[in-house]
């Protein structure tokens, strides 16, 4: 009876150490009964029924670049599924633009496993089934694009790589977070001509720059020019107008004069320029003047000399 008694217990703390199964915190753990799907085991302590159930053994074989910078195929056997984020790194392959140029490109691929049952059995050796869809997608979708529509849309590129990869994905259970393009690198030949260019563009712009600040210099002069002559054509303008007022004024009031004087206008100015040119008759070869006064001259000075006194009685 002792025997059978250490028998007994010996099989029952055998088949719980064979049954008891604890999983730890953010992974799951896929049990199999005779080979079939069972069920899935949650993070804690869980209890199966040894030797009809099993865990499910799973083999992850992911491509990554070693120090040295070659690729190299590391595999990973695992008896339980990790539903964290996973960074991928798919490697640099080359594609070929719209525009026939060869390109280098390596990117980023942040994923979660959303289903383990489906990540399991619907698809074989899930991350190097997911690098395959990404180095496809992105060859299609650079196939598409210019070489310079390809080095100034990456936000573009990485949005349709993650709605693309998403949906295919996730009938594998997996839900594709971002993707990430990390490196674009043209050929030698392609980033020569593109520096050129950049240098030929930066040339461009300092000579339209240049070019716009001499016609903006210009502009202002001539502003500047035409404002000057503005001010003095207006300047002049009022000088006439006031010395034709005050000629105005003048006029009048010789004219008031002459009215009150009883004189006729004309005749008044029939003397004056009869005046004027007996003084320019008189005029000697010596600097000495000589003043001709016709008899008939009398009657226009007699005027004259009122029209003095008359102003001088006026203050004027």
């Amino acid at each position: 009876m002792l025997y059978v008694v250490s028998a007994f217990v010996a099989v029952v703390l055998i088949g719980a150490a064979l049954g008891l199964k604890i999983v730890t915190q953010a992974e799951v753990m896929v049990i199999e009964r005779l080979g079939k799907f069972r069920r899935i085991l949650a993070p804690g302590l869980n209890l199966i029924f040894p030797l009809v159930d099993k865990p499910r053994p799973i083999l992850w074989r992911t491509r990554v670049t070693n120090l040295k910078g070659v690729d190299i195929v590391r595999e990973q056997n695992s008896k339980t599924v990790d539903l964290r984020e996973q960074v991928f790194d798919f490697p640099k392959q080359s594609v070929i633009t719209a525009d026939n140029v060869v390109i280098e490109i390596n990117g980023l691929l942040y994923y979660q496993i959303t289903d383990p049952r489906r990540a399991v059995y619907e698809v074989k050796n899930l991350p190097n089934a997911i690098e395959k869809l990404a180095q496809t997608t992105l060859r299609n979708i650079i196939g598409e694009l210019a070489l310079d529509a390809t080095l100034s849309s990456r936000d573009e590129i990485n949005g349709k790589m993650r709605t693309v990869l998403d949906d295919a994905t996730d009938k594998w259970g997996v839900k594709v977070n971002r993707v990430e393009i990390q490196d674009i690198d043209p050929p030698t030949t392609v980033r020569e001509a593109m520096e050129m260019q950049m240098r030929a563009e930066r040339e461009r712009r300092a000579t339209i720059l240049e070019a716009e600040g001499v016609k903006q210099s210009k502009i202002l002069r001539a502003e500047g020019e035409r404002g000057s002559l503005i001010a003095e054509a207006e300047g002049e303008r009022q000088s006439r107008i006031l010395k034709a007022q005050g000629e105005a004024e003048s006029i009048a009031v010789v004219a008031a004069a002459l009215e009150r004087e009883q004189m006729n206008p004309a005749d008044y100015l029939i003397a004056m320029k009869y005046l004027g040119t007996l003084s320019e008759i008189g005029v000697g070869s010596g600097g000495d003047k000589t003043v001709f006064l016709p008899f008939e001259s009398s009657a226009a000075l007699g005027s004259l000399g009122s029209l003095r006194e008359m102003f001088k009685g006026n203050g004027a």
